[in-house]
């Protein structure tokens, strides 16, 4: 089987089953391409039985090829990646994205999530 980002956000529907399966984005970050925000990558994962086998990123710009796979372990470029390990998240770094649904239920989940992390007083 194969889901395409693209065209299930245009509208059509799509239905993971146990089958071997393909989802690819071609545009990962499609709202950074149209701002010419540099980030963007080409995303393809592989499930089986609605568990992910394997996924490859394309980092397109920074010429970064991210690769995992189910019990093997992360990389970039081939070299293996790994947390850093930091246990105390006020010595920690969070990064957030608002996401581009406008419901306002929705908004009001996220911002009350926004608002529990910004109350720890982490780095940023």
């Amino acid at each position: 089987s194969f889901i395409g980002e693209e065209s299930v956000a245009a509208g059509e529907g799509s239905i993971l089953t146990d089958n071997p399966t393909w989802i690819i984005d071609p545009i990962d970050g499609t709202t950074n391409f149209v701002h010419r925000f540099p980030f963007v990558a080409v995303s393809i994962g592989f499930v089986v039985n609605k568990k992910v086998e394997f996924g490859i990123v394309y980092s397109c710009i920074e010429d970064k090829m991210y690769t995992a796979r189910k019990g093997k372990g992360a990389f970039c470029n081939g070299q293996k990646l790994q947390v850093s390990g930091q246990e105390d998240i006020t010595k920690s770094l969070l990064v957030t994205e608002l996401g581009s649904n406008r419901d306002p239920e929705t908004i009001k989940i996220i911002l009350s999530n926004m608002e529990r992390l910004l109350s720890i007083p982490i780095h940023g």
